[in-house]
């Protein structure tokens, strides 16, 4: 009796078995591939957000108008056209639902750009009238309560992302 010869009858019935794991692997990974291209995940990989780092500096004026300077510290060079700001729970004398328009930054905008917002730079929603004009140059503004957020509008691709956040401090 060869102890050999029983140990080791068959040596070839563990290739096919590797052979077609192996097929099926390059076969769903072949699908997986061609899946993204044809369903157009691949080509959205590519629309990002520029990376950009904001500061804000909150001046709390006692029985005047508020200011918040917004200021572009680090990162890529943004369109203004581009950038929009926002607010929620800012309050004016007369109206207490109030925003900020798109014209806050203009132009381009890179690291040390500054905007400033103010009763002369604020729109109200009901007329989105600057807050001076609608309510004369003494209309006070008071972003205690709000939330303002520098937004990024891709205008191509219509997507939109938050770059920079600040909330006051009643908030």
């Amino acid at each position: 009796m060869d102890l050999k010869q029983l140990l080791c009858t068959d040596n070839d019935a563990v290739s096919p078995v590797i052979g077609v794991v192996l097929m099926v692997a390059v076969t769903v990974i072949l699908a997986a591939v061609i899946a993204t291209f044809v369903l157009g995940v691949g080509d959205t990989v590519n629309d990002t957000a520029p990376q950009a780092s904001f500061n804000f500096n909150y001046e709390q004026n006692a029985g005047g108008s508020d200011e918040l300077a917004i200021t572009h510290n680090a990162g890529d060079t943004i369109a203004g056209e581009n950038l929009n700001v926002t607010s929620t729970g800012a309050a004016t004398e007369d109206d207490d639902s109030a925003s900020i328009g798109t014209d806050v930054f203009t132009g381009t905008i890179d690291a040390g750009t500054t905007a400033t917002i103010n009763n002369t730079t604020f729109k109200r929603d009901s007329d989105n009238k600057v807050l001076s004009n609608a309510g004369g140059p003494d209309s006070r503004l008071n972003l205690s309560a709000a939330t303002v957020r520098v937004v990024y509008i891709d205008t191509s691709s219509d997507s939109s992302a938050t770059l920079g956040r600040w909330e006051g401090t009643d908030v």
